[in-house]
């Protein structure tokens, strides 16, 4: 099986929206930021691994600390994706950090901070 066939990005996509159920309504570890999201998923095409992208809307040090929750959480996740999904082999999850979506809402800011800028220069310079 490719790494991208239909099989596999199939399989990817049930694992992400069961991933981020258990996440979001099983996990009561305090550690994991309330407001966690699974942003991809990659499973390996013989079902051995997976590397699960999570973004938590946090600062640095809390986002280690949810990680670290969710690595001591991995044996009951995997047990629920075992139960949820009909696959051959079960996964083994590996946790990554994705900080896109703050690197995003950082940008957004720059651009808004420089848009104001730039209409505080035209307003100056057309009441000279």
């Amino acid at each position: 099986m490719r790494k991208n066939s239909i099989k596999n990005t199939r399989i990817n996509s049930e694992v992400m929206k069961t991933l981020a159920e258990i996440i979001r309504s099983e996990i009561k570890d305090p550690r994991i930021p309330e407001f966690t999201s699974v942003t991809g998923v990659e499973v390996a095409p013989d079902l051995k691994t997976c590397k699960v992208f999570v973004s938590m809307l946090c600062d640095g040090e809390k986002a280690q600390d949810g990680l670290k929750g969710l690595k001591s959480a991995e044996g009951f996740m995997k047990r629920e994706l075992a139960r949820e999904l009909n696959l051959r082999n079960t996964p083994e999850l590996r946790f990554i950090l994705d900080t896109s979506i703050e690197y995003g809402n950082h940008m957004s800011k720059l651009i808004e901070e420089a848009n104001k800028n730039i209409k505080r220069d035209d307003e100056e310079s057309s009441e000279e």
